[in-house]
């Protein structure tokens, strides 16, 4: 039924995949992992890509009536069910249908982590009168980098950490280039990283502004004009936004971003 796959296997070209391939966009990030477990359906219609730590993220084709749909669930479940998971992503009926499933053959509960709103920007509208520009983030700025991601993560999942704690992860994200700075007389405001590239699609996170520098347009500002830079180069922008939080929502619908879908984060306990 299950059998295992490579990266950039036809599945993830495949014209159902395609109607859902932003929600599902991480999955192309988990997939080009070597150490990912990759399982789909010989009929391409169900991808499960799991990286061991993390939750894995469940596809089933549009395609798929409700009744197999329920089927391969519950095959899946059964598959998977020594696997130890943290938790299941994916459209939030998918995710679910196997949450039951998995519960059932372990015992365990499940429980709604976080609802994810998934955009595309395929036409940016930059903000106006905003002050600033775009810079491609240096090592000079990493001690403050790592401050902002540990301001990030607390605003995002109430976590306390210390700016210390994200020096190796400033270093990487600078050293790549994919990190960029919004900058007012010389003064880093607002960040955006750029996460991940696939053959059509870059995924935008870690969107960033400190406390006294907001409602100034900094962080639509960023956004945009890195989406103005994706998409000269042929490439759609995308990110997924917290549903709970309908401020950021907003700021990415006023700079062009598109709703496609919603994501289900859900974790067993």
């Amino acid at each position: 039924m299950f059998v295992n796959f490579e990266p950039d296997d036809r599945v993830l070209h495949s014209k159902a995949f395609l109607q859902e391939e932003v929600e599902y966009n991480l999955i192309h990030l988990i997939t080009g992992n070597p150490e990912s477990l990759r399982l789909k359906t010989a009929e391409d219609e169900l991808i499960f890509a799991h990286t061991e730590g993390y939750n894995p993220w469940l596809w089933i084709s549009p395609e798929v009536d409700a009744v197999q749909r329920r089927a391969l669930v519950k095959q899946l479940g059964e598959r998977v069910k020594e696997l130890g998971l943290s938790g299941v992503t994916g459209a939030p009926e998918t995710a679910r249908l196997f949450a039951e499933a998995y519960c059932e053959n372990t015992g365990k509960l499940y429980h709604v982590h976080m609802i994810m709103e998934a955009y595309h920007c395929p036409q940016v509208q930059k903000p106006s009168n905003v002050s600033g520009k775009l810079l491609q983030a240096d090592a000079g700025y990493i001690p403050v980098i790592a401050d902002y991601l540990a301001c990030f993560v607390k605003d995002a999942f109430g976590t306390d950490n210390a700016p210390e704690n994200f020096l190796g992860y400033a270093r990487d994200i600078t050293g790549s280039g994919t990190l960029r700075l919004w900058m007012v007389q010389d003064r880093p405001v607002s960040m955006a990283n750029l996460a991940h590239l696939s053959s059509r699609y870059a995924r935008i996170n870690e969107v960033f502004t400190p406390h006294d520098c907001r409602k100034q347009g900094y962080a639509s500002a960023a956004v945009a004009e890195l989406c103005a830079e994706l998409l000269g180069k042929g490439i759609t922008p995308m990110l997924y936004a917290d549903a709970a939080n309908p401020d950021s929502n907003k700021v990415y619908q006023s700079i062009g971003f598109e709703r496609t879908g919603s994501v289900a984060d859900l974790r067993f306990q």
